[in-house]
């Protein structure tokens, strides 16, 4: 229940009392994301509790049926619940055998923990950085609607917010008129850690490159080009739209557009990385044109063909990094490679969960324009 208090002469609003839903997909980050905040709390002289962590227990049957239990009381709390639909570390027995979640299993975990507040929270409040279903947001023919499909579920079980990061599709948030949707970009935390690891690059900002791998990615790339002030370029994906291969069309060829690469270092944009193979030709394209480091920046790296592809454009000195964020799960042997950078988001989705939990605006906080250009000026 939303109250006010005054502490060292300062007055704070707040939602509620905090309480932070860690499912087992997102327990780490979860940690980090709440230590973050005791922090901020603690430098802003407003007393605290040992943690906001909720203690809950998530039981699966030998059947595969699971169920959560919460330990403690949700009651009037400002609940923000945080999974990570992407994480496939996680397993269960199946009649004896183990079995790797699926998105499906973690979203059902999602629908469990928030039927196991049963009403009792004062908000409910659904961080998924990677938002579930997110490929499958419009129709173009007999197929489903996913996206819309759980988001119009959650509403209807009472939550009040989405948080979710560089959604494939945002205008996927039309599909619910009643609950806030907060899509929020990584773009500050990734530039901010390029420039720190690069620091010749800021140095030469007129020899980077900016570049989409596809016409879809262009407005995001054409943001990181105007706060960078770097040129931009696109490479046009030309598909088989006769044959579906892994339920896609099959690319054909990249076609560039943009300034000439040569002597160039260049930075590819992208919200995601699945198999690799597209980014990987892309990469090579680059370098046959002369172009000097290229480096890779994506929120979510999935590597669900392995990371083999990238290592081998590494080893040949095609790539030079690759940046993504902990907002989805990578195996430690691939963050622990030469040419992988993992750049923590806790901090800032802390940020956003202190915020709004206070009742406070997180424009300010989502605002990466300002941010970056305070950074690198």
């Amino acid at each position: 229940m939303a109250y006010r208090s005054s502490y060292n002469g300062k007055e704070f609003d707040f939602a509620g009392d905090l309480g932070i839903v860690a499912l087992q997909s997102c327990k780490e980050f979860g940690i980090k994301m709440n230590e973050s905040i005791m922090k901020m709390r603690r430098e802003a002289g407003i007393p605290t509790p040992e943690t906001f962590l909720i203690d809950f227990s998530e039981i699966r049957f030998s059947n595969g049926e699971g169920k959560i239990i919460l330990n403690e009381s949700v009651r009037g709390k400002d609940i923000f619940l945080i999974a990570d639909i992407g994480n496939y570390s996680c397993t269960y027995k199946l009649y004896s055998h183990d079995n790797r979640m699926s998105p499906d299993d973690h979203y059902q975990d999602i629908k469990r923990a928030v039927s196991a507040m049963a009403g009792k929270a004062d908000r409910v409040n659904v961080m998924m950085p990677m938002l579930y279903a997110s490929r499958q947001d419009r129709r173009k023919g007999r197929e489903s609607l996913d996206c819309a499909m759980i988001l119009r579920e959650l509403q209807h079980m009472g939550v009040k917010a989405i948080l979710t990061f560089d959604v494939h599709n945002s205008s996927v948030q039309n599909a619910v008129s009643l609950m806030a949707f907060e899509n929020i970009y990584a773009t500050y935390e990734i530039v901010r850690q390029f420039f720190a690891d690069e620091p010749e690059i800021i140095a030469n900002r007129d020899d980077l490159l900016i570049i989409s791998p596809d016409v879809g990615g262009m407005e995001r790339a054409i943001y990181y080009s105007t706060v960078l002030k770097a040129d931009v370029g696109m490479f046009y994906k030309r598909r088989d739209y006769s044959r579906v291969e892994s339920g896609r069309n099959p690319i054909v060829q990249h076609d560039y557009l943009g300034r000439d690469v040569k002597g160039k270092n260049v930075m590819i944009i992208d919200d995601m990385i699945a198999t690799g193979e597209s980014i990987a030709e892309i990469v090579t394209e680059l370098k046959a044109r002369k172009a000097g480091k290229v480096f890779v920046a994506t929120t979510f790296a999935m590597f669900t063909k392995g990371d083999k592809l990238f290592h081998e454009l590494y080893e040949e000195g095609l790539l030079t990094r690759l940046y993504s964020t902990n907002l989805t799960y990578v195996p430690q042997e691939i963050i622990d490679k030469p040419w992988f950078k993992h750049v923590d988001m806790s901090p800032f989705a802390a940020e956003i969960v202190n915020a709004l939990n206070m009742n406070s605006s997180i424009e300010p906080v989502m605002d990466a324009t300002k941010r970056l250009k305070s950074a690198i000026s």
